[in-house]
């Protein structure tokens, strides 16, 4: 199955890249969102980030102009059903994901391979919901895409090995490296990573320390990049919050139950840098933070 189209639901944080990283690759990109100001701001922010990438030596001034010239938007979700790969890439809610496969699939081509870049959600559950279970699968990147290098591959119980192979194919031609993961809550990536992002706001919750000391410990203790708040504002507190329910509704294990401090920052809106507010403030020239 050759993929040389590639259509891309949603024009967010994850989305935008995705497009970023399939257009300079050299794909065909049609990108999707119900906002054309959203598509709008994904395009100016895809043009500033190869930007980057040119002053920094990654690409050549070209290679910047011929990826722009690859990205295409549309507001009809329909329109996406002429392409060869479907990257869903919406909010991480599964009533929201299963109703844009169901307004999708009736408008798809027979080949067409459907995919969800779900964090957590279960790719059987998704793949049972379309007509093609045997061509549905999780394609999960990571976040900023342009420079994380592994993708997570999921099978769901009904992904064929002709899917399977195609897809690791995309990755390698990506210049990214593909992580194999069963299809249980979390995968392999956030089913490490969330807990302990959720046990750091434990050690905030009881008093162990404040959002300083439990970040300084983990970057200068454990010489981790950033520190599991300052990364849990900048995943978003509710998406870190919806994946720690995953574990906790699909494992039935106490030890993922979500810390009751990041339920509450969440409930305040305070999801993390994206509302200018979470474990730290960043409505000021640096961050402070909030606890």
């Amino acid at each position: 199955m050759a993929v040389q189209t590639v259509g891309i639901i949603g024009a967010g944080q994850m989305g935008n890249g995705i497009a970023h990283v399939f257009a300079l690759a050299g794909y065909d990109v049609l990108m999707t969102d119900i906002s054309q100001e959203a598509m709008d701001k994904a395009l100016a922010l895809i043009d500033r980030n190869l930007e980057r990438q040119v002053g920094r030596g990654k690409i050549a001034a070209d290679d910047r102009k011929a990826a722009m010239g690859r990205i295409r938007t549309t507001l009809n979700l329909a329109d996406l059903g002429q392409t060869d790969l479907v990257i869903e890439a919406a909010t991480e809610r599964e009533t929201v994901k299963q109703a844009i496969f169901e307004d999708l699939v009736p408008h798809l081509k027979p080949d067409t391979i459907l995919t969800s870049n779900t964090s957590s959600i279960s790719i059987t559950r998704l793949a049972s919901r379309t007509d093609r279970p045997e061509k549905f699968m999780g394609f999960h990147f990571m976040n900023p895409v342009p420079v994380m290098q592994l993708v997570e591959l999921i099978r769901g119980i009904a992904t064929d090995e002709a899917t399977y192979k195609t897809l690791h194919e995309v990755v390698e031609r990506l210049g990214k490296t593909a992580a194999s993961a069963e299809d249980f809550p979390a995968f392999i990536v956030n089913r490490i990573l969330m807990p302990m992002i959720n046990e750091a706001v434990y050690t905030l919750y009881e008093g162990v320390g404040n959002v300083k000391s439990i970040d300084e410990s983990m970057k200068l203790g454990a010489n981790h990049p950033m520190g599991p708040l300052e990364l849990a504002d900048f995943i978003g507190l509710d998406t870190c919050l919806a994946i720690m329910n995953v574990l906790h509704d699909g494992l039935a294990d106490t030890k993922y139950r979500p810390c009751p401090l990041l339920t509450k920052y969440v409930e305040a809106g305070w999801l993390g840098r994206k509302t200018g507010r979470g474990f730290y403030d960043y409505r000021g020239q640096t961050p402070v933070p909030t606890r």
